[in-house]
């Protein structure tokens, strides 16, 4: 396990290190989040009282389930992916995106097709620059859904179902975890499985500080954020929590290619993001803020538009309106397969999350009037 460069002591375990690793590298795209929700209930049962999920695989622990005041702390647990959508007579196969896929970084990717006789290696496959550039007056080719490919060595449809290839098999990228200089991880998905790991890390730590809390405890690792939040939506209103900390990732802005004026001022390895915007609830903002200031935690700050464009916007509209906070970390490269973040981002996101609960109380003012 690679050390912590920060100045805290470190949260992370060797066996919570082994299990984040795991965690990362398990495929979990929209709709089909099964065996990711598997992994992070088996790690996070020892560290709640009860469990239960819902028909569509979001998954949740419960802390003091007895208890009418309700905090949830949550993330989101599928990555986007692809859906096989034709397959050629010559064993070619087509697509469509399932959630935002970007296809600019598509060519040339190693994928596996997870069909009904379990995962297929396949490529996307691209025209070699040598043919591409045959004819000076032909523009270069883009990417694009209607042009991008896979080839999974099949010579004809037949052979690609004998694979147990079918239309409305999932796709996922190969790339898994590994590490970068500084204390910097890279992996695909880390949108955001890095978040259903730190909320697991939030209830292993209370568990092992012997901390009791004033109210009920959610542990939500929801599904399908990637097409439009609808796991947040529908575990919300059987919930009914009358407190929300939700946490996902936010886009480091010091990277080349991406405007400050647009996006703002963020950085991996220098805290946590806190965030403005009209479902973030300002009061519960605030407390988030005196406790990061108190406990010494470094934040960093934007603002953002009409949604926050993640869970936080099913939770803080959801029956009756509920406050809710946005806890983001610093990414870099978001939607591709190489995404990058920051140990001690981690390990704040975790602190802050922890420190916010052990300040909450049912009795904690949140009227605006």
């Amino acid at each position: 396990m690679a050390k912590s460069s920060g100045k805290q002591k470190t949260i992370l375990t060797d066996k919570s290190f082994e299990f984040f690793r795991n965690y990362i590298n398990n495929a979990s795209p929209v709709g089909f989040e099964t065996s990711g929700q598997k992994l992070w209930l088996e790690y996070l049962k020892p560290n709640v009282e009860t469990y239960f999920t819902d028909p569509y695989g979001s998954a949740v622990g419960v802390i003091n389930p007895n208890e009418k005041f309700k905090v949830v702390i949550e993330a989101h647990a599928d990555e986007i992916s692809w859906f096989v959508n034709y397959i050629t007579p010559e064993g070619i196969l087509y697509l469509k995106k399932n959630g935002g896929v970007d296809q600019q970084v598509a060519p040339a990717q190693r994928v596996f097709i997870h069909g009904k006789k379990g995962p297929v290696k396949a490529v996307f496959g691209w025209p070699a620059i040598h043919t591409r550039q045959n004819n000076p007056d032909q523009k270069e080719p883009q990417p694009r859904v209607d042009n991008l490919f896979l080839d999974c060595g099949a010579r004809n449809k037949k052979e690609v179902e004998q694979l147990g290839v079918h239309i409305g098999a999932v796709v996922t990228y190969q790339d898994g975890f590994d590490e970068l200089a500084n204390d910097h991880y890279v992996a695909r998905a880390f949108d955001n499985r890095v978040g259903g790991f730190m909320i697991a890390e939030v209830a292993r730590l209370l568990k092992q500080n012997k901390k009791k809390l004033p109210f009920g405890l959610y542990i939500v690792n929801a599904v399908q954020e990637e097409i439009g939040l609808r796991g947040a939506e529908m575990i919300a209103r059987r919930i009914k929590p009358n407190v929300a900390l939700v946490t996902d990732v936010t886009h480091d802005t010091t990277t080349p290619m991406i405007s400050k004026m647009i996006e703002g001022d963020i950085s991996c390895g220098k805290g946590p993001s806190l965030a403005y915007a009209p479902a973030i609830h300002n009061k519960l903002l605030g407390l988030v803020e005196e406790v990061a200031k108190k406990k010494k935690i470094p934040v960093q700050w934007r603002a953002l538009s009409r949604s926050t464009g993640t869970d936080t916007d099913s939770f803080a509209y959801s029956n009756d309106g509920c406050p809710s906070v946005l806890i983001s970390i610093p990414l870099r490269y978001m939607h591709t397969t190489v995404e990058v973040i920051h140990r001690d981002d981690i390990e704040n996101t975790i602190r802050l999350m922890y420190e916010t609960l052990l300040t909450l109380t049912s009795k904690t003012n949140l009227s605006y009037l």
